[in-house]
């Protein structure tokens, strides 16, 4: 492990009952505006070092120095905003083992179908593949302290907030709407639910340190005008249409597309092979993606930067960052080594 920050404090935390925690917890009253420009997004938390979305992985970004931290937010049953990356659970969780009977027709175990008690009740563990049963990520722990549960995006906020508070730091928090379409499938509205329990920590304003990204067009549309969130909004743009079928995503990194974008939202979250390519000799060209959305006022923050899932044009982590830093100039990017990614920037050639 790289990480050689106080882990004598996140031991501790973790060793804390959470409800415990979150009643000493006071909101913060004064969100101070955040620099907008390089900044560094623990995704899913310090999620190459402890299994993602966990509150262990929550504390170790934000006392890594990360300037987000990210939260992925689904449904549960009776309509609480979870923190979890994907709308089933079977990747990160032992659902199978506690409730083997509640899979839907197609196997899998879907957050929505359990109450937020139940979801509490899960360990969580390193993401695997489910077609090869193994950690995604070569390296990673493939054993888990048995305490890591799921956190609801209410307990998150209280948890981000009160570190803030007693550390001094202004981390925000980079809120991800997951399957909005899928949800009213379900026929649950997921968005203002989010921003209600974003409201609660005072995060309403573009001012705040606070970002919704959605991969759906049309619902970041909708937060903008119906939901009139004044918050700042995040176009994600994904490789495919899996996330959102009806989206047009090779549309949206056109300069039209993009100027259509820059109508409701303040930046875009592309993939990093949209920014970065390269030949078979790995000599890589940078797209004309940046410029152009810098172009129309959009902000830049790529996905995602891992030190165990470099492309094969890149020798290094600092490698990777520096493309995207100084030759591609991005505004930030989401990490899951976000200790690697601050060193890097903050490096005073960079």
């Amino acid at each position: 492990m790289m990480y050689n920050g106080s882990r004598s404090f996140i031991a501790l935390m973790l060793t804390l009952n959470l409800s415990l925690f979150l009643s000493t917890v006071v909101l913060a009253q004064d969100n101070n505006t955040m620099t907008d420009t390089r900044i560094i997004i623990a995704h899913r938390g310090a999620s190459g070092y402890i299994p993602e979305h966990t509150l262990a992985a929550k504390i170790m970004a934000h006392d890594m120095g990360a300037d987000y931290i990210e939260q992925d937010v689904v449904l549960s049953r009776d309509n609480i905003p979870m923190v979890l990356h994907d709308i089933y659970l079977d990747a990160v969780s032992n659902v199978a083992s506690e409730y083997p009977k509640r899979a839907r027709a197609d196997g899998k175990y879907y957050a929505i179908d359990f109450d937020a008690s139940e979801l509490k009740s899960l360990h969580l563990h390193e993401r695997i593949d489910l077609q090869t049963g193994k950690v995604k990520f070569a390296g990673r722990p493939t054993q888990s302290p048995e305490h890591l549960h799921m956190l609801t995006l209410d307990e998150e906020l209280a948890v981000i907030q009160g570190l803030n508070k007693s550390s001094g730091k202004e981390t925000g928090i980079y809120t991800e709407i997951k399957s909005p379409a899928w949800h009213l499938q379900q026929g649950k509205d997921i968005s203002p639910l989010v921003l209600a329990v974003l409201a609660k920590y005072g995060y309403t304003k573009r001012t705040d340190p606070a970002y919704i990204q959605c991969f759906d067009r049309a619902e970041l549309q909708r937060i903008r005008t119906e939901l009139a969130s004044d918050l700042k909004l995040v176009q994600l743009i994904g490789n495919d249409n899996t996330e959102a079928p009806s989206t047009d995503y090779a549309q949206m990194r056109t300069v039209d597309g993009l100027k259509i974008i820059a109508t409701y939202a303040d930046a875009i979250g592309p993939a990093i092979n949209q920014i970065l390519t390269a030949d078979a000799a790995s000599a890589v060209t940078v797209t004309s993606l940046v410029a152009d959305a810098h172009a129309t006022g959009l902000l830049v923050h790529p996905y995602t930067v891992r030190k165990d899932a470099l492309p094969a044009y890149a020798n290094s982590f600092d490698d990777l960052m520096e493309l995207l830093f100084t030759r591609a100039g991005v505004d930030g990017v989401f990490t899951d080594f976000p200790d690697l990614a601050v060193k890097f920037r903050d490096q005073p050639a960079h």
